[in-house]
């Protein structure tokens, strides 16, 4: 029972029991676009090559969730690329979140589990907050989204509850650091959330200097020892020109996804701000009658400007995504204002409104990632492991009977009509809608890969050669890692065309047209797939010829490795 009185104990002794899920490769049950995170597996493949993000290689975001899934790709080879990929953040987020911690159990140990579990049931769970698919399964996709929505968590719960200003510009400066190399947008979210805490004397001055100089210190050391932070401008820049869209409509979408959130959240806005309007008032004549920061500071420090912040914050970066564990990171704050408001209430009416709409703002985003877990092991029990003899842990992956049968039925079809499929691909349409989400998609893709890898291992064979650089003329390309080669510099991993795919220009083309083999795989053909092709095969044409390897894929084999 002491040991519960620290709660950096029980956070200390789960942590360690995280390894012995990483020992053995846990089958995953598939889930909708679960080929997502085999970006990390491509991206770990090329920094182990010595490449660089966004040096020497496109990436749709930043480095720091490649680099660290291959360090415990590295410790845990055996771990599920899944589960490295989602809890390789903790390298960051365990040790802030253990600051944040020892500073509020200070004051009290309720609170500080009242911070801390949320936290690890969403860094523990890879699950995302929103519905991509009716059926049960994981969430392979949206990993640096969700560390995103992480990271701000830690960052929210530090401005909000620690006291301590060393720890404070320490958290601050290492959360907006990993925001920043994980993915961009969520400097933006986070940046709001500094400047509400900042305008409101939460973020004391001497905090934001000490964050800041250690920021930017760290930022022009990795500079100038790799070059990485302006390549990785940009990208940034490169993708800003793909996605050249209006805000509105994003923050219109981001706002009817998280619906239930958002209505929580304004409603205890207005509810605040009723029952603080006299204080409202008067902090509002008092900056009107002697303005300066220390009355603004007394304005702004109001739990409605606090909320309203958190919200545009949420909306901003939710705007910019595709699965994510939205506006989790608003616990702390509601937490506060729970806090705050029985301290001056009491166990008033007034108390059970505000918490009823807090609870209504946070609990639902809790109860989905829980639910989610639960019907995706709980009814994996019925799953059947998908057999490959090249997939490494790529392959543990398990799938129902039934949808492992439509895949085999659905792949004959791909395979005798393709012509049909091809039609369908140039008019711009899928043969599903969800194509993408769909199991047997995901399962039959991992299937025909395995067949490609031994088609290769055939040919090499059969002509004793020997790939040395392999490229997939698809969404992702784990081959290289798969069959330990290589993959060719300044090619985009994660290759939507539509959103992530700059036009190549001279370097990726020479890179495209060295490459030893390029795989296109054409079960099914796709919009995507069709556009990919047209990008790249123009620099395939002069080195290259194209054969059928398997049913399922074509090859644009290097001539130096066909007869003359």
């Amino acid at each position: 029972m002491m040991a519960l009185r620290q709660p950096l104990i029980p956070f200390a002794l789960l942590l360690a029991c995280l390894p012995f899920a990483l020992i053995v490769t846990l089958a995953m049950p598939i889930g909708p676009m679960y080929w997502d995170h085999y970006i990390y597996l491509d991206a770990a493949n090329r920094i182990s090559d010595g490449q660089i993000p966004s040096v020497d290689f496109f990436a749709p975001v930043g480095a720091l969730g490649y680099y660290l899934f291959a360090l415990w790709q590295k410790v845990f080879p055996n771990g599920s690329p899944l589960l490295l990929s989602s809890w390789s953040l903790l390298t960051v987020t365990a040790p802030l979140m253990a600051l944040v911690i020892a500073d509020v159990q200070k004051r009290s140990v309720a609170m500080a589990y009242g911070l801390l579990l949320p936290f690890l049931l969403f860094s523990i769970l890879p699950f995302n907050t929103g519905e991509f698919y009716p059926y049960p399964g994981s969430d392979g996709f949206g990993i640096y989204n969700r560390q995103i929505c992480q990271l701000l968590y830690v960052l929210a719960a530090a401005l909000v509850f620690v006291r301590g200003w060393k720890t404070l510009a320490t958290v601050l400066a290492l959360s907006m650091l990993g925001l920043l190399f994980v993915k961009v947008t969520g400097v933006v979210s986070g940046v709001l959330l500094c400047l509400m805490a900042f305008a409101a004397g939460r973020l004391p001055l001497r905090s934001a200097i000490a964050s800041g100089l250690i920021f930017f210190a760290i930022i022009g050391i990795v500079e100038v020892s790799s070059g990485i932070v302006s390549a990785y401008v940009d990208d940034i820049l490169a993708l800003v020109i793909l996605n050249d869209t209006s805000l509105l409509p994003r923050l219109l979408q981001a706002a009817s996804l998280n619906f239930g959130i958002v209505l929580a959240c304004g409603t205890l806005c207005l509810t605040l701000l009723g029952s603080n309007i006299t204080t409202f008032l008067q902090k509002s004549q008092a900056l009107v009658a002697k303005p300066g920061f220390s009355a603004f500071g007394k304005f702004a420090d109001q739990p409605f400007f606090w909320l309203g912040s958190f919200v545009l914050a949420g909306l901003l970066f939710e705007s910019q995504n595709t699965g994510s564990q939205a506006f989790i990171f608003l616990w702390p704050l509601l937490l506060a204002i729970m806090i705050d408001t029985l301290e001056r209430k009491g166990p008033s009416p007034a108390f059970a409104v505000v918490a009823v709409l807090a609870l209504g703002a946070a609990l639902p985003s809790t109860a989905i990632v829980a639910q989610k877990a639960a019907r995706a092991w709980i009814g994996s029990v019925n799953n059947t492991p998908i057999e490959s003899h090249n997939l490494k842990t790529m392959g543990a992956v398990s799938i129902r009977n039934i949808l492992e049968l439509r895949a085999q039925r659905i792949r004959q079809s791909y395979i005798e009509d393709r012509p049909t499929y091809e039609a369908i691909a140039k008019a711009g349409e899928l043969p599903s809608f969800l194509l993408y989400s769909d199991f047997e998609f995901q399962s039959l893709w991992l299937e025909t890969t395995d067949q490609a890898v031994s088609a290769l291992h055939a040919f090499e064979a059969d002509r004793k050669v020997r790939f040395e650089t392999i490229m997939a003329i698809d969404f992702t390309n784990p081959f290289p890692w798969l069959m330990d080669r290589h993959a060719p510099k300044y090619i985009a991993i994660g290759a939507d065309p539509y959103r992530a795919v700059p036009a190549p220009g001279e370097r990726v083309n020479e890179a495209i047209s060295t490459v030893d083999v390029a795989l296109y795989p054409t079960c099914p053909p796709t919009t995507a797939r069709l556009k990919l092709l047209s990008l790249y095969e123009p620099a395939l044409t002069k080195n290259h010829s194209r054969i059928t390897l398997t049913p399922c894929f074509d090859a644009f084999v290097r001539r130096d490795f066909l007869p003359q």
